[in-house]
Parts: structure tokens; C-alpha cells; sequence
């Protein structure tokens, strides 16, 4: 079966977002001074093969922890739908 994965990774809260302040604090240049507090991070989308959902699961988790996200640094989500 294949399966797509929409998987997101952002900065942990407690961490400094340096893009993310440089957009805030650009927000109130182009009268958009109500928006604040951004936070930057990055958007994946992939496709698995696998035998079953869970197994793609797995995969895909294993590829966040391994290689698409810094775990010190980053956190991530993922969505997981059969294409």
C-alpha cells in the first residue's frame, strides 16, 4: 500500500526563533501589527510504501527521529493518509 505523510517540525517553545522574531517584529512595518509571536519551522511531505498503515507509521517516525528533525532543537507531528 502507499501512503503520503504530511509532517511538520517547528522549534521547541522554549527555544529562541530567530526567523520567527525577525517576522514578528517585521509584522507592524506593513500594518500587521496585531500579528505577533511567530514561530518558523518546516512543512515534509513524503510517500511510503508499506504492507500495512502501522508499519508506515513506524517508518515515518523512525525517519523524523532519525534524520528529518533535531530532536534537541525541533519537535515534530505527522499526519498519515492512504493515497
Amino acid at each position: 500500500m502507499k501512503f503520503i505523510a504530511e509532517i511538520n517540525v517547528m522549534p521547541h517553545k522554549s527555544l529562541l526563533d530567530p526567523q520567527g522574531k525577525a517576522v514578528s517584529s517585521s509584522m507592524k512595518n506593513i500594518n500587521l501589527s496585531e500579528i505577533k509571536n511567530v514561530r518558523i519551522g518546516k512543512h515534509i511531505s513524503l510517500e511510503i510504501e508499506a504492507q500495512t498503515k502501522e508499519i508506515a507509521l513506524k517508518k515515518v517516525k523512525e525517519a523524523c527521529e532519525k534524520m528529518l528533525c533535531n530532536q534537541i532543537m525541533e519537535s515534530f507531528d505527522f499526519k498519515l493518509e492512504k493515497m
